[in-house]
């Protein structure tokens, strides 16, 4: 690993290496996500909170800011529907809620107008995530160390693998445009499925 300190001489950071250089890919499959979330199921006390989190990001292809936001108001349990505001002025959407969100989401219901929150009752953090995300990789014994936004890259991975043409995408993961949205078709290695037919 490349060392990270500041300089004594003149104060600065060295340049960052590129990702390449910490992890071999910036997406999970979807049995490592599995993984993930059943260990973080596994884990502590907050397990259930821990795992419905992981569940969220990876299904909505949310941002870290964009779960330790999410509000109950933006959740129809009722009618399986949640309503993502995205961040970084992306495009809303409301995106439907299947069995497997509904039954992680419903054990959280609190007093919080937050989803997601502290044994404090306060909404979750950034940090929070991240820091989880870590332990839980780790705890899953991944090959190599992960972050949030590897969940919102596996999202649109395996949507892309899934055959999803590149605009419907596009408004899922709330970009407003589509070459955001093109570097999961370029990654999706059935699009080649048909080049040679022996």
């Amino acid at each position: 690993m490349t060392d990270t300190s500041p300089t004594t001489v003149n104060r600065t950071l060295p340049t960052r290496l590129p990702n390449s250089a910490y992890r071999v890919r910036e997406y999970l499959t979807e049995k490592e996500v599995d993984r993930l979330i059943e260990t973080a199921r596994k884990r502590g006390r907050n397990g259930t909170r821990d795992a419905a989190a992981i569940l969220m990001a990876y299904r909505h292809g949310l941002r870290a800011a964009e779960l330790c936001a999410l509000r109950w108001a933006q959740v129809d349990l009722r009618n399986g529907r949640l309503h993502v505001n995205r961040a970084k002025g992306g495009i809303e959407s409301v995106h439907p809620l299947h069995g497997p969100e509904l039954r992680a989401l419903r054990p959280l219901q609190g007093s919080s107008p937050y989803v997601f929150t502290t044994e404090a009752g306060t909404p979750v953090t950034t940090a929070w995530f991240l820091r989880m995300i870590q332990r839980t990789g780790k705890a899953a014994r991944l090959a190599f160390p992960i972050h949030p936004h590897m969940l919102r890259h596996s999202t649109g991975y395996k949507l892309a693998n899934q055959g999803e043409d590149t605009r419907s995408l596009a408004h899922y993961l709330g970009h407003r445009n589509l070459q955001s949205t093109a570097r999961y078709t370029a990654l999706a290695p059935d699009r080649f499925a048909k080049f040679w037919k022996d």
